[in-house]
This record gives structure tokens, C-alpha cells and sequence, in this order.
């Protein structure tokens, strides 16, 4: 704990900015290739290469020549097939500078100093690279402009609000038990990607440097600086126009999420630690006596024999295997925790193999790395070797033969019980036969575990989709787990900081993420755990997570009155499910976000620029929490258009804020004018709502809110939820389009893929708030109207081949 003498006069020092006086000078000539060009300047050169259109990459040598020696070789955050074709340009120079243009962007690279501007094709700067410096230790700082009306967007998992200007970050992979509060730089995940929005324009930077970075909107008032401690200085400029096009053309660049097995969506119950066989059991039966819906429940590291991973504690799980068994038939499975630490004991299995193959990292004397975690002193696979990773990955067989599908990987900071709180950074990584320090690629260490776990749970599947859940990681995360925003706290402002954490970790590409629902240390109220329930059901990862020394959280444990909320919001999500499964699927093939900040949706309305305590699901849902206690009212922010109350279905005029009655069982929810909502019966497990739109007694319900005039359309999506099938066409794609005119509207129904055969029994479709009364339907011959709620209703048998509807007043 910090007092006052923390601030003692003498301890003050005078913050005297200096970011080193080595310069790149002059430029001195010009080399061109097929995909861009190096500018050789008198201390060392500058590449500048396309990568896919709108992309470009900016990568600095210091003190080399330029010409087919630069390394150009990227991280593993860059997806293999990111560049693609080379995109058509010229590259061009007069008397000042060397330019490359494409027919999205200009770079300009200006000839006295190897500054980089780049503009749009009408001439106007986007972005700014004012000047590359560098120290003695080579340690380089970028300086680029801004104007004064710049928005910042991403970086990934950071406290604070959701526009990061004024505020300054790091980028170091970092266990943080406490504080979690916005002043704190560095938490579990580094993203290093910078999202910049002014008026009319957007633009993604991404430094791709996995050793200490640090993004800094605060020190220069005209603008921001970035900074690597090591290794090279290597970015990526996106352009958008728009800020969708910055986070659809990174995730391009970084890679999508894999669609996710559809139990991962559902509801997870967890705790450091359900201690014992039958614990879980007795947990998993109250879940279903109580019918809250649940499809996870969680091991924490108690599970284990001393804590060693791949093992299970033979008196408090004597027969895991028969207990996974019995929880799938309840439609509930199991994710055990798996931390990279191996004891160093000659008696554990793991440690002989892995030592007598070379497997774990190293000290430059060859000796391995030795630190303390929860098993003891342990050591730590080099998953930078593609050998150890493949090893890694392969041990998990040990959990997929007992009917395990998935892992949370947790410590992969790495975390060590040391003074720097992780591994040495003079650590020797084998890195495939390119030695590297720790220190350089400190950053990728929980992405290369979570990889390993990834690739090693699909080879032992069976066509099976694996679900990953990590702490750490870093660019390019969201192509192997789903992320958790780490050790939060059971009060009311870390539920508040919630939104804007995970709003720009989707900004910054991880679309699958939440936090803990609750808090995982200190103790929850039944208040915070209602409100933070409500707002959990609609994040994409939705997992409730105490501390073993806190008091209980499960949805029953504060009385009747919370478990029926927590009851009817679980359940809100397995009614949405349909809706959720086809957000994450655009998610999948877009790059954008499950759930979206207004200014994604609504980037020029100024009103929305720093909203963070609001959010939508997907384009058409608005959810607003409350996240105060004693609160039953709050201002809520309706973006431009027609809105509906989701409870009510009041029509509500956009472009205001309203003020909501949000009692303690109500979230304010909002539907946008044109959304296509379907929705199922409320099922205990996804399982069981798969299984039951399997049969001719299935339904599905589709509510169309009707849009006073605009077009509107929405994608649905099904497949098996479970196989890789999908990706072999075994999905259906239905297109949901809808306008409307004075005195009529039309609906269009169009199959655009249709690859799987499991298809509900029935289709309902309610459109809802007809501005008049029907007098027919076009294409069909039944049909129910209801005056009173103006809603038109439609039953229709599947399959559905194609279908238009008009109807007319």
C-alpha cells in the first residue's frame, strides 16, 4: 500500500521527455519491388510495402542500406495469406519526395527527412508519421500528428473509458491481481493496434513488436507517440474511410475468430475452486432443478494433483471421466484450467519428457528457466518451437479421451512468483532455429500456449470444434481463444469499466470477450450480481467467477428474488441465441465486433464519441445497464432513426436521450427500427435448443420490426453448432430484407446457401408496428393481424426455398 511519503517532495522528479537523437537524415535513393519501395537514407532505410489494398506496412532498419537483406519477415499475429495479390500502384518521385499511390491511398515519404504522410486519393491527410528517433540501446519512437478533434479507439484490454485520448498505455503482457483502475497501464493482454477517428476519416495503426511497447495520447498536444523498447519498429498503416473499414481491414490483416462451438456461447458457471467430484455434480443438478440454463462449468487449478497440470487429483475426482459423462447428459460440459507452469519434479511425467526433449525455455547458459507458480518451482514449454507446440497441444489428449472439448489457459503472462513477475527477459527462445530473447517476444507467449492448445484440441477432436479461453495474449489472439478481462473486482465501477474494456478489445479484433460476471475478488451484493447478470447476458463471453475467499455468487445465492432475475436473463440469452449465433458468425466472416460501440455503428454523431455505458448486439439491439446501486432510472442515448422499447415495444424517436425506468428486474433494451429478431423457447442448454429445433416440433420465431421507410436487411445463420462442418458448406444462410412505403411494405425471404439439413418445424414471423392495417398479403393465403399490437403473424413449414412477400393496406 502506497501513503503520502509516495508523493514526498523529494521524490519528484522533473519529467524531462527524451526520445533519443539518432535520426534516419536525409534520404539518398530510391529501390523499387513488386510490392512497394525502400528509401535508403544516410542512417539506415525505410521499407514501405502494400499489403492488401488499404494496407501498408512501414518497417524501419537501423544503419542497413536497404535491398533483398532487409528482413521482412513478419510475427505470427500476421496471418499467412494476409497480403494476397499485390494491389495495382505507382511508385513516383519529383524533387521533395518519393511517392507510392494505389487507388485507395497515397504514401508520401519526404526526401529531407524520411517523414511519411499518408494521404487519400483527393489529397487530404489522412495520418501523419511526423519522425522516426532512435537511443543508443536502439530503442525507437515514432511521432505522429493529430488534430484536435481525434477519437482513440483499441488497444486492445486497457482500463478507462472508451476514447483514449489524454491517456497513455503499455504494452507488457502482466498479472495484475490489483489495482484494476483506469490509471493502471498494463493488464493480461497487449493488442498494440491504435484506431484513430476524426471528422470524415479513420485509420488503424498496428506495431507489430511483441517485446515493451507503449502508445502514448497524452504527452504531445498535437499529436501521439508510439514507442518499442526492443526489437524492430515495424507498423502497418489501414485505412478506412470508415472506422468499420479499419477493424475489417486488421482483422483481415490479424485474422478472424473461428466460429465457436455453440456451448461456448451459452452460459459458464466457475469458481477458484469447485473443490471436489461431487461438488460440480451437486452444482451442475442445482442448475437444472432450479431450470437457470447453463452449458459450463469450469475446474479451477484444485482439480489437479498438487497443481500439476495434465492430472486429476484422485481423491477429490476419483472418476472425471464417469463425472464428464454424467454432465453431458445434462447437457453441461467441463473446461479445466491449464496453466503453462510444469513442476520441476522427476517424478511428474510431463517434466521427465519435456526436459529429456529440450522442450522448456532457457537461460543464456543453457540451463532451464526455474520460477515459482502454484505447482512450486516449475518450468515453462518454448512454445516459440513449432516441436514444443505440437508436444503441447498433444498432451491434451489426456483431457479429450475423458470427453473434454475445450481449456482456459491462465498464467500464460507468463506469471512467475518473482520480483518482475514473470520470466526473466534474458530467457533464451529457441524460436524454430532464430534464437530470441524473452524480452523481444514477451508479448506472444500466451498466444503461442493458447495456439498450441487450439491446434492440439482439433487434431484430437474428431471434427469437433475447440473452444479456448485465455488470460493472455497478444495481435491475432482471436484466431485460437476466447479472452476474459482477468482478476475484476465485485464492485459496481469494475462492472461500469466492463463495457468500454470489451467494446475495445472488439475494436481491436477479440469479438469473443467478457468479464467476469460479479467480480472475482472481494464480495458480491445481490444487487451488483443482478445488474452485472443482466449485462452479462448480452456480452459475447458470459462467465459468473468468485475467489475461493469470497462469499458465493452462483445465481441462487442472494435469495428468491435475484435468482429470478439472473433466471430470466440467462434465459433472455438462450431466447436470443438464434440472434447471437448469427452475430458471431458475421463476426467470424466481417472482423466486426459482437457487440459494438455507437460510434461503430453511428461514427458521425458526435454524441456517441465517448459513449461507453451502452453498447449494441450486433447493429440492431441497444442495451443500456445500470451500474449504479439504488438506481431505477437512467439516461439513455438513442442514436438517430425510429427505436422500440424491447419490454414495451413503445416507439421512441431517435437523436435524444430518453430517460429509462429500469427497476431492479429490468434492463433498458431497444430495438432498432428494421431489425430482424429471432428468437426460440428458452432451452437449459444449447444442446437441448439444437435438439429441439431438430424435430418437426420445433419453431423459431422471427420478430421485423418495421421501419417506417428505410431498407433494412439481416443474415440468419444455422448449422450443426458443433462440427467443423460448416466450413465444408454444411450451413444455411437465409437473408432477411425488408422496405416499406406508404401503404405497403414488402418482405423478402431469400435462401443464399442452404448445406444443412436439421431445420425447424416451424417459422413464425410477427411483423411488428405496421403502420397500418392489412387488407392483404401478397404470396400467401394465411395470415393473423392484431389491431391492438399492430402485428401481422406468419406461420410458415420449413424448408424455405424463397419466399416475397407485400402487404398492402
Amino acid at each position: 500500500m502506497l501513503t503520502s511519503e509516495a508523493i514526498s517532495p523529494d521524490k519528484v522528479q522533473e519529467n524531462a521527455r527524451s526520445y533519443g537523437s539518432h535520426t534516419l537524415g536525409g534520404a539518398t535513393g530510391l529501390l523499387k519491388d513488386e510490392r512497394g519501395m525502400t528509401v535508403l537514407a544516410e542512417n539506415g532505410s525505410l521499407a514501405v510495402r502494400l499489403v492488401r489494398n488499404g494496407t501498408v506496412r512501414v518497417k524501419l532498419f537501423i544503419g542497413e542500406a536497404g535491398g533483398e537483406t532487409l528482413d521482412l519477415s513478419s510475427t505470427v499475429a500476421v496471418v499467412e495469406d494476409a497480403a494476397g495479390a499485390v494491389p495495382s500502384f505507382a511508385v513516383s518521385e519529383d524533387g521533395t519526395t518519393y511517392v507510392l499511390e494505389t487507388d485507395l491511398v497515397r504514401v508520401v515519404v519526404e526526401k529531407k527527412d524520411c517523414s511519411v504522410r499518408f494521404a487519400d486519393l483527393s489529397g487530404g491527410l489522412v495520418a501523419h508519421q511526423r519522425g522516426l528517433l532512435w537511443n543508443e540501446n536502439k530503442a525507437v519512437t515514432g511521432l505522429f500528428a493529430a488534430s484536435s478533434q481525434v477519437h482513440y479507439y483499441g488497444l486492445g484490454e486497457k482500463t478507462g473509458s472508451l476514447d483514449k485520448r489524454g491517456e497513455r498505455y503499455e504494452m507488457w503482457n502482466s498479472d495484475v491481481y490489483a489495482p484494476h483502475v483506469p490509471e493502471i497501464e498494463a493488464l493480461y493482454q497487449s493488442i498494440p493496434v491504435l484506431v484513430a477517428h476524426e471528422p470524415g476519416a479513420a485509420y488503424g495503426l498496428f506495431l507489430d513488436n511483441p517485446g515493451r511497447t507503449f502508445f502514448d495520447m497524452r504527452s504531445e498536444s498535437d499529436g501521439y507517440v508510439i514507442q518499442s523498447e526492443t526489437g524492430s519498429f515495424d507498423y502497418y498503416f489501414i485505412y478506412g474511410p470508415r472506422l468499420k473499414d479499419v477493424v475489417t481491414g486488421y482483422t483481415a490483416l490479424t485474422g478472424r475468430m473461428e466460429l465457436p462451438p455453440q456451448w461456448a456461447l451459452g452460459y459458464h458457471q466457475s469458481r477458484y475452486s469447485y473443490m471436489s467430484q461431487d461438488e460440480v455434480l451437486e452444482l451442475a443438478r442445482t442448475f437444472r432443478e432450479k431450470r437457470i440454463p447453463c452449458d459450463v462449468i469450469y475446474l479451477d487449478i484444485h482439480y489437479m494433483e498438487g497443481y500439476r497440470v495434465f492430472t486429476f487429483d484422485p481423491e477429490r475426482f476419483p472418476d472425471p471421466k464417469a463425472m464428464i459423462a454424467e454432465l453431458k447428459r445434462m447437457g453441461i460440459r467441463i473446461v479445466p484450467i491449464v496453466d503453462p507452469g510444469v513442476k520441476l519434479d522427476l517424478n511428474d511425467e510431463v517434466f521427465k519428457e519435456g526436459a529429456a526433449k529440450g522442450y522448456f525455455c532457457r537461460k543464456q547458459d543453457g540451463e532451464p528457466f526455474v520460477g515459482p507458480v502454484w505447482p512450486g518451482q516449475s518450468v515453462f514449454p518454448d512454445f516459440t518451437e513449432d516441436r514444443v507446440a505440437e508436444w503441447w497441444g498433444d498432451l491434451h489428449r489426456f483431457y479429450t479421451e475423458m470427453g473434454i472439448e475445450g481449456a482456459w489457459n491462465d498464467m500464460n503472462e507468463p506469471a512467475v512468483f518473482n520480483e518482475t513477475k514473470t520470466m526473466d527477459t534474458d530467457t533464451v527462445h529457441g524460436n524454430n532455429g532464430s534464437p530470441v530473447t524473452h524480452g523481444e517476444i514477451h508479448n506472444l507467449y500466451g498466444l503461442l500456449m493458447s495456439k498450441a492448445t487450439y491446434e492440439g484440441l482439433g487434431r484430437h477432436l474428431e471434427g469437433n470444434r475447440p473452444f479456448v479461453l485465455t488470460r493472455a495474449g497478444y495481435a491475432g489472439i482471436q484466431r485460437y481463444a476466447a479472452v476474459w478481462t482477468g482478476d475484476n473486482r465485485s464492485f459496481w465501477e469494475h462492472m461500469a469499466m466492463a463495457m468500454p474494456m470489451v467494446l475495445n478489445l472488439g475494436l481491436s479484433g477479440v469479438a469473443f470477450a467478457g468479464p467476469d460476471i460479479g467480480g472475482f475478488a472481494h464480495h458480491c451484493s445481490g444487487e451488483l450480481l443482478a445488474r452485472w447478470t443482466q449485462m452479462g447476458a448480452l456480452f459475447p463471453y458470459c462467465r459468473n467467477h468468485s475467489e475461493l475467499r469470497s462469499i458465493r455468487q452462483e445465481p441462487w445465492s442472494f435469495g428468491p428474488e435475484v435468482e429470478a432475475i439472473c433466471r430470466e436473463y440467462i434465459g433472455l440469452r438462450y431466447r436470443l441465441m438464434p440472434l447471437i449465433y448469427s452475430v458471431f458468425r458475421e463476426s467470424s466472416v466481417s472482423g466486426l465486433p459482437v457487440i459494438r460501440p455507437l460510434v461503430l455503428e453511428y461514427p458521425d454523431d458526435p454524441n456517441v464519441a465517448n459513449l461507453c455505458d451502452q453498447f449494441l448486439l450486433g447493429s440492431q439491439l441497444l442495451a443500456a445497464p445500470i451500474y449504479r446501486p439504488g438506481t431505477d432510472h437512467r439516461s439513455v442515448y438513442l442514436p438517430e432513426g425510429v427505436w422500440y422499447d424491447y419490454w414495451t415495444g413503445e416507439k421512441l424517436e431517435g437523436g435524444r436521450h430518453v430517460l429509462a425506468h429500469a427497476p431492479l428486474e429490468k434492463m433498458p433494451l431497444y430495438v432498432k427500427a428494421g431489425a430482424v429478431i429471432p428468437h426460440t423457447a428458452v432451452a437449459q442448454s444449447t444442446a437441448e435448443w439444437s435438439a429441439e429445433l431438430a424435430t418437426d416440433a420445433g419453431e423459431l420465431s422471427f420478430d421485423i420490426y418495421c421501419s417506417g421507410g428505410a431498407a433494412t436487411a439481416f443474415e440468419f445463420y444455422e448449422d450443426d453448432g458443433l462440427t467443423t462442418g460448416y466450413k465444408k458448406g454444411a450451413y444455411n444462410l437465409t437473408r432477411f430484407s425488408v422496405s416499406e412505403e406508404a401503404g405497403k411494405v414488402e418482405l423478402n425471404v431469400e435462401a443464399l446457401h442452404s448445406g444443412h439439413e436439421r431445420y425447424a418445424g416451424t417459422w413464425r414471423l410477427a411483423l411488428k408496428q405496421l403502420s397500418f392495417a392489412p387488407r392483404a398479403v401478397e404470396g400467401l393465403a394465411e395470415w393473423r393481424y392484431d389491431e391492438q399490437s399492430k402485428e401481422l403473424t406468419i406461420e410458415l413449414a420449413r424448408p424455405i426455398a424463397g419466399m416475397k412477400l407485400v402487404i398492402r393496406s
